[in-house]
């Protein structure tokens, strides 16, 4: 049985998926045991929408007409002016480190792949699940989506699909909203995309640097 400890560690983002349709009762299997996720007082406040199929198709067709006609990105929760520099630098290598991977998988003649149209395909996935709650609510809430997220991945990897949680799935929220007929009081906060890796895809090869415990924990007392 897949421990905990490893199913941490053995997560990771899946950028690249094969086309296989997921069925309901599928999706169902990963959500269900993810809604035993805990919430400031009970308050569960997540709504779930899932996208596939047809629906999904018009999201990713709609997305391709944002990135080509240079659309800015306007997700519900704003994404924020500044980052602390630690933060930007992390960034700035995962752009560098990914870029590298596809550079040392392409072959000559090839053209490069764009990493912002591999985004805006929402990666090729055949599922993708859209957390929203009340626009009512603050930031407290948001850690209890942050909760949900991971129960959902990790209950993924069980069922033996990968995932990509992504704010660029949620960056274009009247496309989504439209398509999938969420209210106006509620805020789309991310997007986490599901289905079967590609294992042929070099995106899926590459696995993001973590700094070490050493570096981010600090005892006081113990």
């Amino acid at each position: 049985m897949l421990s905990v400890q490893s199913a941490l560690k053995d997560r990771r983002t899946i950028r690249a998926f094969k086309p296989d349709r997921i069925n309901r009762e599928s999706i169902m299997k990963i959500l269900e045991p993810a809604l035993a996720a805990p919430s400031w007082a009970n308050t569960q406040p997540w709504e779930i929408f899932v996208a596939a199929g047809e629906r999904l198709e018009r999201i990713r067709q709609g997305y391709a007409k944002m990135l080509k006609d240079c659309v800015p990105r306007n997700p519900d929760i704003a994404m924020p002016k500044e980052w602390p520099d630690a933060c930007r630098s992390r960034m700035e290598a995962l752009k560098i480190e990914r870029t590298e991977v596809l550079e040392q998988a392409c072959r000559p003649g090839e053209r490069l792949p764009d990493l912002m149209q591999m985004n805006y395909r929402l990666f090729g996935a055949p599922v993708v699940v859209y957390l929203c709650m009340d626009r009512c609510l603050t930031p407290w809430s948001m850690f209890d989506l942050g909760a949900i997220s991971q129960s959902i991945m990790l209950s993924a990897q069980e069922q033996s699909m990968g995932s990509a949680v992504a704010v660029t799935l949620a960056a274009h929220p009247d496309i989504i909203r439209r398509e999938l007929h969420i209210p106006d009081n509620l805020a789309i906060v991310i997007g986490i995309a599901l289905g079967l890796p590609d294992p042929d895809n070099p995106q899926n090869q590459f696995r993001s640097t973590r700094r070490s415990a050493g570096e981010v924990v600090r005892f006081v007392g113990v």
